[in-house]
């Protein structure tokens, strides 16, 4: 099976205990049980080996190293490792769940902060509608009132409200607009709101890659580093081959190297070159900068 190169340098980094202030529940697992976990792999592999080696934790004889002629395991530790083969079977598995329930979480918790976010718009709309005119019928022509007269013919009924604006979301080019010139003076607030409100349409559609691409910088400007590289990384796969690929690959790199994940930035920013050898001179500048910033060779 062919992994996605930028999701596992993604989930590695995280897996490290890299993890951002941002993201408490995601660092609570890690912390509490899949290092737990880890830790017990690690130590069961450890026995393993020196039984192989021939020093078990258990006072057993030397043993020849397996695979070399040097004769077989006696039955009593045989069973013992298979025993501890077992055993690391099992955390093993337990980790993987916990990581997939990990993921699930986030995934769950970004749809609820979308739906949020689209749901305040939709409010803050609806108020400014109401705000704007709700109701009030303002006088016509001269703005003074009609002096009251017994000769006056009685006052016709008030004209019938107006329908009322169908509130609903931007277009996507206008959000995305007006969410890229927030990003130019520094509101990352409401240029992720912004990207966020496309996206909650079905995923932005065709410009989901250009909504993904906002959300990463705008989390980068906000300082959430890690997010920023799952919107960078998502905004990659959308479209690998887009003209906006190289950009998701080059703010993947930036991600990684905001939260010293210099490695996971170098095989970046490597596949960047391989994948897209003919870069624009901005960019190509860009990356360079990045590439001495992680210590790539």
């Amino acid at each position: 099976m062919r992994f996605r190169l930028p999701l596992l340098i993604l989930a590695a980094a995280m897996a490290a205990g890299i993890a951002a202030p941002s993201r408490p529940a995601l660092a609570q697992i890690e912390s509490r049980e899949g290092i737990a976990l880890q830790n017990q792999i690690l130590q069961l592999r450890a026995e393993i080996e020196q039984m192989r080696r021939g020093g078990s934790a258990l006072a057993a004889p030397s043993l020849p190293p397996p695979g070399r002629g040097g004769g077989a395991l006696p039955g009593g530790q045989v069973e013992l490792l298979n025993q501890l083969l077992e055993r690391t079977g099992r955390l093993e598995e337990e980790v993987r769940l916990l990581r997939g329930r990990v993921e699930e979480m986030e995934f769950r918790n970004r749809q609820l902060a979308a739906d949020l976010e689209k749901l305040r718009g939709d409010v803050d709309f609806r108020l400014q509608q109401l705000e704007g005119g709700g109701g009030t019928v303002r006088p016509q022509g001269g703005g003074a009132a009609p002096s009251r007269s017994p000769a006056v013919a009685p006052p016709s009924p008030p004209p019938p409200p107006a329908a009322p604006v169908a509130a609903g979301p931007r277009p996507p080019e206008r959000a995305l607009a007006e969410g890229q010139r927030a990003l130019e003076r520094r509101d990352y607030a409401a240029a992720e709101a912004a990207a966020r409100e496309v996206l909650a349409n079905r995923g932005g559609g065709p410009r989901g890659q250009d909504a993904l691409l906002l959300l990463g910088d705008a989390l980068l400007g906000k300082g959430d580093a890690q997010n920023a590289a799952i919107a960078y990384d998502d905004a990659y796969r959308r479209n690998r081959q887009g003209a906006r690929a190289p950009e998701a690959l080059l703010g993947l790199a930036t991600a990684f190297n905001a939260f010293n994940a210099r490695r996971e930035a170098c095989a970046t920013l490597d596949q960047l070159r391989s994948e897209f050898p003919r870069l624009p001179q901005a960019m190509a500048t860009r990356a360079q900068d990045q590439r001495r910033r992680a210590g790539c060779r």
